[in-house]
């Protein structure tokens, strides 16, 4: 792989900076654990009440005819499906930062990523993260890492209300934010479908192939199996 010239850097998470087995296994474990407390006890709260629209708009049903019990069974299905619904994972993030706080909970950053980032970042490379999960949550996942916090090297954070992860809009909408031209963004993802919509925008693209994730051979994106592998230039 050359060198590419670009004025920013944006990061997926989940299989690219993080372990997915973390997301998976620990943090939703954690949601799982906490979900129905966390409701129970902040029923009337905008992320609880977000969510039971959420769930009544997907029943045909009034929110007021969703209890909170429903509304946690619901939301635990959400959980084992994956949903990348948004009210589901702004929910998520006040569970783990509750989590986080209490000190019982630090997130996995692969070794290489904090060295790359502090790099970048030194040689004028604006970073952002584009996730799934919500804001708060991404936040909360780089102040707590096993490496410390990273929030600091981070300009900007995006979720999917910036839009879904797989349309180009998205992407368009994120280079716009950080006043950038698409073809200045460098995005980083393990996820090929991400990928594609990164470039469709414009952006330059390339597949972190962390273990477990396999290269698909139609794919035209650059791959690396770490960050050290990438180098970059403003």
């Amino acid at each position: 792989m050359g060198v590419l010239p670009v004025r920013a850097v944006l990061v997926d998470i989940e299989g690219t900076t993080t372990d997915v087995r973390f997301v998976h296994e620990t943090l939703f474990s954690v949601a799982r654990r906490d979900l129905a407390a966390y409701v129970s006890a902040h029923a009337g709260r905008p992320e609880v009440e977000a969510a039971r629209r959420a769930v009544a708009r997907e029943r045909g049903e009034s929110e007021r005819d969703v209890s909170d019990g429903e509304l946690s069974a619901a939301l635990l299905a959400w959980i084992d499906e994956d949903r990348k619904e948004t009210t589901l994972k702004a929910l998520q993030g006040k569970i783990w930062r509750s989590a986080y706080e209490s000190g019982g909970l630090r997130s996995h950053v692969y070794a290489d990523v904090e060295p790359a980032l502090r790099r970048w970042r030194d040689l004028g490379v604006t970073l952002a993260v584009f996730s799934s999960g919500s804001v708060e949550a991404q936040e909360l996942l780089f102040r707590h890492t096993t490496s410390g916090d990273l929030t600091g090297l981070f300009a900007a954070f995006f979720d999917t209300t910036t839009g879904p992860k797989r349309e180009a809009g998205a992407y368009e909408r994120i280079a716009e934010a950080l006043r950038v031209l698409p073809g200045e963004v460098l995005f980083l993802s393990d996820v090929v479908a991400e990928l594609d919509a990164a470039a469709a925008a414009g952006m330059e693209t390339v597949q972190v192939l962390r273990p477990g994730t396999k290269r698909d051979p139609e794919s035209r994106h650059r791959v690396a199996e770490r960050f050290d592998e990438i180098s970059v230039v403003r």
